[in-house]
């Protein structure tokens, strides 16, 4: 429960907890982030931008609706989202060769790193059919939309709607293995 007591340090604005909920928590977001803008730099920075950002929203951190790690997760995933989809990501990223694109979650869990790890994806990915790998890697990692994952893989939305589903049930089932 030391989790629990440094998290309201933390929201009553405690410096010390702040240095420590990032001391646990910092290399796993910026390896999570890099998963997605897939440039160490840039991670970094978006990594010090989230933590920031969390300091100055910690009051609506609510313990009611998730653990402290998913509500910086999620949002550290929305901030990555945001980057590569603005308008200065894509212009920097025109003249990159296709091999900078190649897939996130290719041969599954192998191509995960020790680093990124440590929050447990690798066990999360385990018999998820490659379906399932291909639309998680879009929807989470690359940040399409439902309705650009269809068009990406040619197959109609609610296809992708039903088998985003059924992987996260999946996912959620390897969670409590």
């Amino acid at each position: 429960m030391e989790l629990d007591l440094l998290v309201v340090q933390f929201q009553k604005k405690d410096t010390a907890a702040f240095e420590k909920l990032y001391g646990m928590y910092s290399e796993n977001i910026c390896g999570i982030i890099n998963t997605i803008v897939r440039n160490d730099t840039l991670a970094e920075e978006i990594c010090q931008d989230v933590f920031i950002k969390i300091w100055n929203n910690a009051e609506s951190y609510n313990a009611s609706k998730g653990r402290f790690f998913t509500w910086i997760l999620n949002i550290a995933r929305n901030a990555a989202i945001d980057e590569i989809r603005s308008k200065s990501y894509k212009n920097n990223k025109q003249n990159l060769s296709s091999d900078f694109f190649v897939g996130i979650l290719d041969n599954k869990a192998d191509t995960i790193t020790e680093k990124e790890d440590h929050a447990g994806f690798r066990r999360l990915l385990v018999n998820l059919k490659d379906k399932c790998v291909q639309i998680i890697e879009l929807l989470y990692f690359k940040g399409f939309t439902q309705k650009e994952v269809a068009e990406e893989l040619d197959i109609p939305l609610g296809t992708v709607k039903t088998r985003n589903r059924n992987c996260i049930s999946q996912i959620r089932n390897n969670m409590a293995l």
